[in-house]
């Protein structure tokens, strides 16, 4: 360990952290978050606070991937502290608003600056059209109705169709009406272009609080569902006994669950990250720390109903996007380990292809990444949405729920294929795997892209 870097004890003030070198900065941020992080959850804030000084003189939202990323994290583990004291917390957040507007403009330039979500229409919206052949009447329920341009797309491909298009009905599910207002409008206008017969129903709801009777599936209509990043936020949804009640809600028994993780492109944060933890980082244990909690246990009961409502609709098809990330383990170590390496390849992404001094790339990292690590790494029970897992498990509780998977098409994936290579960056790829795409950055996994069907 180098000598400008704390080690899991007591740390002391360091003045002369501001001298150090470039090529070493990033490597003594990866030190110093998780030496803080172990401090924080062993409950040690006096030496956490030492350290977020030390952060303090090297990290920046403005800097490069690795001082950004390292700034958004130290910030988290700032708030997991301040929830020990839920007055100031309160006080300190009381006037942070995220106007529509603002929800708006950021799901859009996530939408612009990255091709994840692009090549997941290109891949759901073929999906549905091989499973609705044929079909003259075309139920589409849309679990996050934020975005018109996946739906546009599919009524060009729909008007094109040798029979003539489709009577097509989208019923659209989102917690803003705003949001809903605007998607209605931008559909109804396309679909009157295209001559698509077509009717928009809006639900504004949480996702949790969906009504099932206002989908209002009918007898002759073929169904389609499309989940486009939403399915895990079910999973905070359980037994919440299972949750310590200590105002900091730290695990005494965390700890670091070292995996082999593929190695990402030299020279990137991911790099360093997986270089350092093999290297230079021993996991802290408690005598007295006690188990991982079952995750499965607590949290399946309310995905597995929400499931099974979804099967019970007998769709056709159902496609899933998720992230590809293990995001939801019962320690704050594991899952801060997990997000550094989801978060360090999403950074190097914007690091790669969009300028540093991008307001709306900043907008990105702020507004969307940075609240999703704070999610992660700050919050507990069901404060703590963003419980993002990895394709396998999903694919355990769809068959649990009478979901069978339905392989992607080769000509699917083979669009998929040629709109990523037309993104202009060399850094992105997509690997197959039992059917489904995994949309990665260099080696890491970071979405996946799955269709199922509901078994007879």
């Amino acid at each position: 360990m180098m000598s400008f870097s704390p080690s899991l004890g007591s740390p002391q003030p360091q003045p002369l952290l501001r001298q150090v070198k470039f090529e070493e900065r990033g490597l003594c941020l990866i030190h110093l978050l998780l030496s803080c992080a172990n401090h924080v959850a062993n409950g040690n804030i006096e030496n956490a606070n030492i350290i977020f000084e030390q952060i303090s003189m090297l990290a920046s939202p403005a800097g490069d991937a690795m001082q950004r990323i390292a700034a958004y994290f130290s910030e988290a583990l700032a708030d997991r502290i301040l929830k020990s004291w839920p007055g100031i917390h309160k006080a300190l957040n009381s006037t942070r608003m995220t106007m529509v507007s603002e929800e708006i403009l950021v799901h859009k330039l996530f939408y612009e600056l990255f091709p994840f979500l692009k090549v997941a229409f290109v891949l759901s919206n073929q999906a549905i059209l091989e499973a609705m052949k044929g079909e003259r009447m075309i139920h589409i329920i849309d679990l996050n109705a934020a975005e018109p341009a996946q739906w546009i797309s599919l009524f060009q491909a729909l008007s094109a169709r040798p029979e003539g298009p489709p009577h097509l009905r989208i019923t659209g599910v989102y917690s803003k009406k705003e949001i809903l207002d605007q998607v209605a409008y931008k559909l109804i206008e396309e679909a009157e272009k295209l001559d698509i017969p077509f009717q928009f129903n809006p639900i504004v709801s949480k996702l949790e609080n969906l009504d099932f009777d206002k989908l209002r599936v009918k007898t002759g209509e073929a169904l389609a569902i499309s989940s486009i990043l939403q399915l895990h936020s079910f999973l905070a949804f359980g037994n919440e006994a299972m949750w310590r009640k200590s105002p900091l809600l730290l695990n005494s028994g965390d700890r670091v669950h070292r995996q082999r993780v593929l190695p990402m492109s030299q020279s990137t944060f991911g790099d360093l990250l997986e270089k350092d933890i093999a290297n230079s980082y021993t996991s802290s244990r408690d005598s007295t720390s006690s188990s991982p909690l079952p995750l499965i246990t607590s949290n399946s009961m309310n995905m597995e109903k929400f499931l099974n409502a979804l099967r019970r609709l007998i769709p056709k098809i159902m496609v899933v996007t998720e992230q590809d990330s293990n995001h939801n383990g019962s320690s704050l170590m594991e899952r801060l380990l997990e997000a550094l390496y989801t978060y360090a390849a999403l950074f190097d992404c914007l690091e790669s292809t969009v300028s540093r001094t991008s307001l709306e790339r900043l907008r990105v990292e702020k507004m969307l990444f940075g609240e999703e690590i704070k999610n992660i790494v700050a919050c507990e029970g069901s404060e703590r949405k963003e419980r993002h897992e990895k394709l396998d498990k999903w694919f355990r509780r769809f068959d649990l729920a009478g979901f069978s998977n339905v392989p992607l098409s080769y000509f699917g994936m083979m669009q998929a294929s040629r709109f990523l290579q037309s993104s202009g960056c060399e850094g992105y790829r997509m690997r197959e795997e039992n059917g489904c795409v995994l949309i990665c950055w260099e080696d890491r996994s970071l979405f996946s892209i799955s269709a199922w069907k509901s078994m007879k």
